[in-house]
């Protein structure tokens, strides 16, 4: 199992951690991600990371489809992975409705066919084979719409990528965006991924994905990378660290996303917490934020971190060993003591 690192929506916050960011290098971590919501973007962080290291992988987890035209996606793509040298994961997503239709000022619409239509597009284009044409739903290249110039015509990329096969992964959730993305994509990006109740909920959307993509060794080759809050410390100190984890994962839970369009609520659901994620959103939705952190159970919040000692983390790894994800990836606030020691025990 490889380890990387997720530094979320705050890449810039560790650009002056020169050193750090170094030693993640020398140490053998398998990728840097950050993400983007409505702050910082995921892209220019990893071009300085790029610049600081020579291995590590960098990772956009996620750049959010509704901002860029599949075209700027893959040329964004073909820039970073040439200027690292071949390193760059392109990590989508298509974010959630209040970010689409409120930020970005775009429809939601059909979730499942743009995202399919612009992967398709976005291989198309790193393919390189011929000018890039396609006629969707979401997408028309070249543009045909009523108010177009009769103008457009197709193009093809004009460089030639280092790469034409960038890994692509998508962060899914739902049953079908999860199927999906086994299907089209080279790996996924779960949230909340627990390595106890997991597998037995995922695995029938994830070998479905297999099955359609005609690819018989999809699965042998297919990247699950979940994000994990991970901390070295005595005991005593424990629910200290874990308050960070708690507060991060009511929000979700609770508050991200509107009542009845929250991924993360139906998955707490799914994992036999419906009562319990039902009083969380209730909670937070009408500003008692404590109140619905304390609610958060604690077996829940255990399965879904590393917070302990040595011996308790040790023992927690196997459980992280023996389930589908093939990729630990540990979130902020880093800790180079902690990730040392995750990376020894794998």
């Amino acid at each position: 199992m490889d380890v990387s690192v997720n530094v979320g929506y705050f890449g810039p916050h560790i650009t002056g951690e020169k050193q750090l960011i170094k030693e993640l290098d020398d140490l053998g971590i398998s990728c840097i991600w950050t993400a983007e919501a409505y702050g910082y973007d995921a892209v220019t962080p990893l071009s300085y990371f790029a610049a600081l290291t020579n291995r590590i992988e960098l990772g956009s987890g996620i750049m959010q489809i509704p901002g860029r035209s599949p075209a700027m996606a893959a040329m964004t793509a073909v820039t970073i992975d040439k200027l690292s040298n071949g390193r760059f994961r392109l990590g989508l997503g298509v974010s959630g409705p209040q970010v689409v239709e409120g930020w970005h000022g775009v429809s939601y619409g059909k979730p499942l066919k743009k995202t399919r239509e612009y992967v398709q597009i976005v291989k198309d284009i790193l393919n390189r084979e011929t000018k890039t044409t396609f006629q969707g739903e979401f997408y028309n290249l070249p543009y045909d719409g009523p108010d177009t110039t009769g103008l457009g015509k197709p193009l093809k990329l004009i460089e030639e990528p280092l790469r034409k096969n960038i890994p692509i992964y998508l962060a899914a959730i739902g049953p079908k965006n999860i199927e999906l993305t086994a299907e089209i994509a080279d790996g996924w990006l779960p949230f909340m991924y627990s390595p106890t109740l997991g597998d037995n909920f995922f695995n029938k959307f994830l070998d479905k994905g297999f099955e359609k993509s005609g690819d018989l060794d999809k699965k042998s080759k297919f990247n699950i990378s979940a994000p994990v809050f991970a901390k070295l410390c005595d005991e005593s100190e424990r629910e200290i660290y874990l308050s960070t984890a708690r507060n991060n994962y009511t929000l979700y839970v609770g508050g991200m996303g509107a009542k009845d369009k929250n991924f993360y609520f139906n998955l707490m659901c799914e994992y036999g917490y419906e009562d319990i994620a039902t009083q969380i959103q209730e909670l937070y939705l009408k500003g008692s934020k404590l109140e619905a952190e304390a609610l958060f159970p604690s077996q829940l919040l255990d399965d879904l971190t590393l917070v302990g000692s040595k011996e308790r983390i040790k023992e927690k790894l196997e459980d992280w060993k023996n389930c589908n994800v093939t990729e630990i990836s540990i979130s902020i606030p880093l800790d180079i003591d902690t990730i040392r020691f995750v990376k020894e025990c794998m």
